[in-house]
């Protein structure tokens, strides 16, 4: 991974920085439902306001598609900041221009200023030139602490950076440098889980994966289709049929390239995902006709526990079952607490991500207590897939 500078070699003080975060929070009858975003991004905030830099913050939120819809406003979002920091944060009714331009030089040493949502203007998902040198003209300094939009080269996270002297925010460091140790340089033996539904979805991550790692678990939905694909009848199991060949051919690279590919062995089985269903663990080789697999087994579970603690690092994207119904969630809790514990005893370097796979791990009760947790999503499904991130680039270049 390119080199890119930090706070810790910038001198804000007295000047405008504009810092690109990540705002797009859960909101419901204009009040946000959950402050995760904002709170990962106070450290930054905070960094730069005790050095008297005039913050001015910067972010997307939903999908107004370039106008101005009063639903889509982050004025909301800014009393949930204030009350985050414990600071006054001021508001600008728009991101460019005169109501921009004022809230900006109206704003102390010290203070926060957030603008309006940037995705107002067409302009920023079409990284705009114009779009990025009127937000340019608002800052002497450029921050991104937004790793989650580093996948899309819209003008606050690609063109912007290129504009201003530009370095990472606390939390996009910790990303940057985490997923680095995770996958770029690992301590060796390297595990990858990877869950979900479909290997279409998926078919560049697990191509990356196969180079990379020495041990790729496979689960989840795909796992079916990688069952079919040797043979194995699962049933009426969640299963891409028409993606056998893919799979073998995935198969056939692991081999060549060293990589150990673990599928379940046995695994619970059930109708339908169904809450208060009491499932039936039967070996992959034995799944009834009318039945769908659901979760890997115990004895799956089991053995997975034990591979991973052979492994140093872990790399994990997607559940191991339908974890949001329970029993269906055993299989993911098991593995997912054998790999937290393995992280709080000093053995593993555990880095996790995507959306299913932040919520199964607060499911199970060990979210805080993996190395790292990418809230990301699909920056962090990018990275996986070994593609070059547009904010990511602009801010090594910066």
């Amino acid at each position: 991974m390119a080199a890119f500078r930090t706070l810790d070699d910038l001198d804000p003080a007295g000047r405008r920085v504009l810092v690109r975060v990540d705002f797009n929070v859960p909101m419901k009858d204009g009040r946000v439902t959950d402050a995760t975003r904002i709170e990962r991004a106070l450290p930054t905030i905070r960094a730069l306001s005790e050095r008297s830099a005039k913050v001015v913050l910067l972010s997307h939120f939903g999908r107004p598609k370039g106008a101005r819809k009063p639903e889509f406003s982050l004025e909301p979002v800014a009393a949930a900041l204030e009350a985050a920091l414990g600071a006054p944060v001021a508001f600008a009714p728009d991101c460019i221009g005169p109501p921009a331009e004022a809230a900006v030089d109206g704003l102390a040493e010290g203070g926060v200023l957030l603008l309006e949502n940037l995705r107002f203007h067409p302009g920023e998902e079409a990284n705009e030139a114009a779009f990025a040198e009127s937000l340019a003209a608002l800052g002497d300094l450029y921050v991104d602490d937004a790793f989650s939009a580093a996948h899309r080269a819209h003008a606050s996270v690609e063109a912007l950076a290129r504009r201003l002297p530009a370095a990472a925010g606390r939390l996009m460091q910790a990303e940057l440098e985490h997923l680095a140790q995770a996958l770029d340089d690992p301590e060796r033996p390297l595990a990858a889980l990877v869950g979900g539904a479909k290997i279409s979805t998926k078919l560049q991550l697990l191509g990356n994966l196969v180079e990379r790692a020495d041990l790729l678990i496979i689960g989840g939905g795909m796992a079916n289709t990688f069952l079919a694909a040797a043979g194995v009848d699962v049933g009426r199991s969640l299963c891409e049929h028409d993606m056998a060949g893919t799979a073998r051919e995935i198969m056939d690279k692991a081999k060549a390239q060293g990589c150990d590919i673990v599928l379940p062995t046995d695994a619970l089985v059930a109708a339908a995902p169904e809450p208060g269903v009491a499932g039936e663990t039967v070996s992959v080789k034995a799944v009834p006709a009318g039945q769908m697999i659901l979760d890997v087994g115990p004895a799956t579970a089991e053995h997975l526990a034990r591979r991973l603690e052979d492994c140093r690092s872990l790399v994990w994207n997607g559940p191991l079952g339908c974890f949001e119904v329970p029993p269906f969630d055993q299989g993911t809790n098991a593995v997912a607490r054998a790999a937290a514990r393995l992280t709080r005893d000093g053995r593993l370097l555990s880095v996790a991500g995507g959306g299913d796979t932040v919520a199964a791990l607060a499911h199970a009760g060990v979210r805080d207590d993996f190395t790292y947790v990418s809230t990301a999503g699909g920056a962090f499904l990018e990275w996986l897939e070994g593609r070059t991130l547009p904010g990511v680039a602009a801010l090594a270049a910066g």
